[in-house]
């Protein structure tokens, strides 16, 4: 991207930092159940999807838009809000699937997004 204002480049920085703590809360479980079964590491990585989410929300209509072809921005704040809103009836498989699979994807267009 050639031009990116220093707001959406901090925001973009905040989501890295919470994707790295998502994979570390995260990389010492092996399934779902484990996972889910460690209160402070699911409380924590729970808590990063949100912070991702809230940075979504503060990033510029302008990077938005450039980006959405790489992004879809919409499903990231969309999970945020299931977590903020419905945060007992949270699927603990599903959200293992998004680490294992989604998260990384993420985290590689971020990076992109930031060079």
């Amino acid at each position: 991207m050639h031009s990116i204002s220093h707001k959406d480049f901090a925001c973009l920085l905040n989501m890295l930092d919470a994707i790295n703590k998502i994979q570390v809360y995260s990389g010492k479980f092996n399934n779902a159940d484990d996972f889910y079964g460690d209160n402070i590491s699911f409380d924590a990585t729970m808590m990063n999807f949100i912070v991702i989410g809230e940075m979504v929300d503060k990033l510029t209509d302008m990077f938005l838009e450039k980006t959405s072809g790489k992004i879809d921005w919409n499903k990231v704040k969309g999970f945020r809000n299931i977590i903020a809103h419905n945060y007992f009836g949270i699927d603990a498989e599903e959200v293992w699937q998004i680490i294992r699979t989604r998260i990384p994807e993420l985290r590689a267009e971020i990076e992109i997004l930031i060079k």
